[in-house]
């Protein structure tokens, strides 16, 4: 077999799983308020972690003293989830820890999570809020969190003097984390979604990106929808003349990872925003910085700051119906 023969046959096996992924996409999401107990597993991480998610449980335990105490929710710490762990197991995410995991509705985690929960998770939609008042700016970014460069991104192939990897958009992926963007919008008040690729080079996936986006649409005739380029949109982020009047945006993978970094620095650094990966079953709530060993090193860890894991919590609030408790510490912030 010669080297274009093996690419094809590692190919082949991409595609193969890729389908089967598409073929076990669920559909049906659940409902929080119907349960008699929603459970929030408490994942440290590494690094700062620890420490400000000790800031974000006290301010969960007062903000949820009555509910805890009526024990319509639960707080059940989760260790394990550590590089030394990680290391000691050789897996991404332990199957020890896996399990406990599954066993919660939604965590809230110290720092950014890793590939393997949100896909284990099947969190498709990467939620990320970037507000400055001040400015005129209030930005809602849905990230398709499961596809794109990302699903394949590691399982490229090597040829001499050659290099070629992968991206992958399906029907039913892109179709989820519109409407998602969409029911966001319309639960919210919004009149403007904005769907963010690079669809003039990259016809087939951000052409298909964008067409289906454009079929979900038609389901939400008071909101206006229109598209622009990820190099464009990056400059108009910090153009003051236009920014203002963009409201939810809507991108694959890629781009979603690096214009919400772009956003949160505008905000104050990426230290201070939260981000939610939601799928139908489980969610995942998160500071988007990561686990910081330099300030670690440093003996600088106390002065981590917890805002940003406490934006995600105020997310976590209001996905589990907790809304007063959310504008509580939405106030606060």
């Amino acid at each position: 077999m010669n080297d274009i023969d093996r690419a094809c046959a590692a190919f082949r096996t991409l595609l193969t799983e890729q389908q089967a992924r598409v073929a076990g996409m669920t559909a049906e999401r659940v409902d929080y308020t119907k349960k008699a107990t929603v459970t929030i597993g408490l994942v440290d991480g590494d690094g700062i972690g620890p420490i400000i998610m000790e800031q974000a449980v006290r301010v969960l335990e007062a903000l949820l003293a009555d509910e805890i105490a009526r024990g319509s929710i639960a707080l059940r710490r989760i260790r394990g989830l550590t590089i030394e762990n990680r290391l000691a197991c050789d897996q991404a995410v332990p199957d020890d820890v896996l399990d406990e995991i599954l066993t919660c509705d939604v965590l809230l985690k110290g720092e950014s999570a890793n590939v393997k929960l949100r896909r284990a998770l099947d969190l498709y939609a990467n939620v990320r809020p970037v507000t400055i008042p001040e400015q005129g700016i209030d930005w809602t970014f849905f990230r398709e969190n499961t596809e794109g460069e990302y699903a394949l991104g590691s399982r490229g192939v090597e040829l001499p003097g050659m290099a070629v990897d992968f991206k992958v958009t399906t029907d039913p992926g892109t179709r989820r984390i519109a409407r998602a963007a969409f029911d966001y919008a319309r639960r919210n008040g919004k009149t403007r979604v904005t769907v963010v690729t690079k669809a003039n080079i990259l016809k087939k996936t951000d052409g298909k990106f964008t067409a289906l986006c454009h079929e979900v649409a038609a389901d939400y005739p008071e909101i206006t929808v229109d598209d622009y380029y990820i190099d464009i949109m990056a400059a108009n982020l910090v153009n003051e003349r236009v920014r203002g009047q963009f409201q939810v945006l809507l991108l694959p993978n890629l781009y979603g990872d690096i214009i919400t970094d772009e956003a949160a620095q505008l905000q104050g650094g990426v230290g201070t925003a939260g981000s939610a990966n939601i799928g139908d079953r489980y969610a995942m709530f998160e500071a988007i910085h990561g686990s910081a060993p330099r300030m670690i090193e440093r003996g600088m860890g106390d002065y981590a700051n917890p805002q940003s894991i406490l934006r995600a919590e105020v997310m976590l609030l209001r996905h589990i119906g907790c809304a007063a408790a959310a504008g509580r510490l939405e106030a606060a912030l």
